[in-house]
C-alpha cells in the first residue's frame, strides 16, 4: 500500500491516517487510490472501531488543485475517475459495523469535510477552522460533504456555509452540531485514541445496531422504527455480550464483552 495514507491496527482501533502534510493532505488520484486500498483493509480487519486522523497542519484541505488545473481540458473527466474510485470507498467506510471516530487537527475543508464529518464521532482541535472552498472555483460538494454537513448542521446552515464560503471556528462548528467534542491540539490525539479504545473494548454487536438503527432513523415512520429496534434488542439478548453485559452490572465490575 501507498505511505500517503497509513493503515495500522492498535489495541483493537484500526488506524486511517492521510499522510501528505507537505501537501495539505489533498485528495489527488494517488491518494484517492491509497485511501481505496485502506479502507478496503479496514473492512477486512477484526477490529472494534476505526479513527481517521491525518499528519500534519491540516486534516484535509480537499481536491488537489494543481491536478485540476494540470488537467483543466479533461476536468470533467478526472472528475469522473475520482469519484468512480472514492464514491464507493465512502459508502464502504461509513457502513463498516463499527464506530467510525475523526480527529481533526488541523483546517478541513472541499472534501476533508466529506472524509472528516463521515464519522459517527468527530472529535477536534480547539484551533481548528472550516470552509466549505467549492463555490470558490466553481464547483459544487462531493464525498458526501454537503450531506453530512445538512445532517449535522441543518440544510439552511449547510448551504449558508458552503455557499459563503466563510471560515468557522471549531467553537462554532460545536455549536452547530458540527464537531463532537473540542479538545485541546496536544490533547486531541490522546482523547480520540481513548475513546476509539473505549469503544473498541465494548460490545460490538450492540453498537453496530445503535449506528445502524441511528443513521437510518430519518427514512423510517415511527411504527417501522419500533419494529427495526425491536428486531436489533432481541438480536443483541441472543448474544454473549448481552449476558456479560447484565451480569458485570449486577456484580458491580467492568463488562468484559467480546467482538466475535
Amino acid at each position: 500500500m501507498s505511505d500517503l495514507v497509513l493503515w495500522e491496527v492498535r489495541n483493537g482501533v484500526g488506524h486511517i491516517i492521510l499522510n501528505q502534510p507537505d501537501q495539505g493532505n489533498v485528495i489527488s488520484t494517488p491518494m484517492a487510490h491509497a485511501l481505496t486500498a485502506v479502507v478496503q483493509q479496514a473492512s477486512r480487519a477484526e477490529i472494534g472501531a476505526v479513527l481517521i486522523s491525518a499528519s500534519g497542519k491540516q486534516f484535509c484541505v480537499g481536491g488537489d488543485i494543481r491536478e485540476f488545473v494540470q488537467n483543466r481540458e479533461q476536468l470533467p473527466a478526472l472528475i469522473e475517475e475520482l469519484l468512480s474510485a472514492l464514491n464507493p470507498v465512502m459508502q464502504t467506510l461509513v457502513t463498516l459495523p463499527v464506530p467510525v471516530i475523526s480527529a481533526i487537527q488541523g483546517n478541513i475543508g472541499g472534501g476533508g469535510l466529506g472524509l472528516g464529518l463521515c464519522a459517527d464521532l468527530v472529535l477536534a482541535s480547539s484551533k481548528v477552522f472550516l470552509r466549505g472552498g467549492y463555490s470558490a472555483i466553481g464547483l459544487s460538494p462531493d464525498l458526501g460533504s454537503s450531506y453530512y454537513l445538512s445532517r449535522r448542521a441543518g440544510a439552511a446552515r449547510a448551504k449558508y456555509l458552503l455557499m459563503s464560503n466563510r471560515p468557522v471556528s471549531a467553537q462554532d462548528a460545536l455549536r452547530m452540531g458540527i464537531f463532537d467534542e473540542l479538545h485541546e491540539p496536544d490533547q486531541l490525539m490522546p482523547e480520540a485514541i481513548k475513546l476509539a479504545e473505549e469503544l473498541a473494548a465494548g460490545a460490538t454487536n450492540a453498537l453496530a445496531h445503535i449506528k445502524k438503527l441511528c443513521d437510518n432513523a430519518h427514512g423510517h415512520d415511527l411504527a417501522q422504527h419500533l419494529q427495526e429496534e425491536k428486531l436489533a434488542i432481541a438480536d443483541c439478548s441472543r448474544h454473549a455480550n448481552s449476558r456479560e453485559g447484565v451480569n458485570a452490572f449486577l456484580e458491580k465490575r467492568q463488562a468484559a464483552f467480546t467482538r466475535r
